[in-house]
């Protein structure tokens, strides 16, 4: 292996070494700050006040 193949190789590693530590710490920050306690809750949330949940609201011309 060449020098050039060992850094290759080394910032390959380090970057999954890095982004797997950032999924882990993510994934922790959710369960304790209950990210995942209401999946209910947080699928209505994009609904306003004046649009029915589960009702479309809007689409394709001529199709209402």
């Amino acid at each position: 292996m060449t020098p050039a193949d060992v850094a290759v190789l080394a910032v390959v590693v380090g970057s999954v070494v890095a982004f797997g530590g950032a999924v882990v710490l993510a994934l922790g920050w959710a369960l304790r700050t209950g990210q995942f306690d209401n999946f209910q809750q947080g699928a209505a949330s994009i609904f306003g006040p004046d649009e029915p949940v589960g009702e479309p609201t809007d689409g394709p011309p001529n199709t209402r």
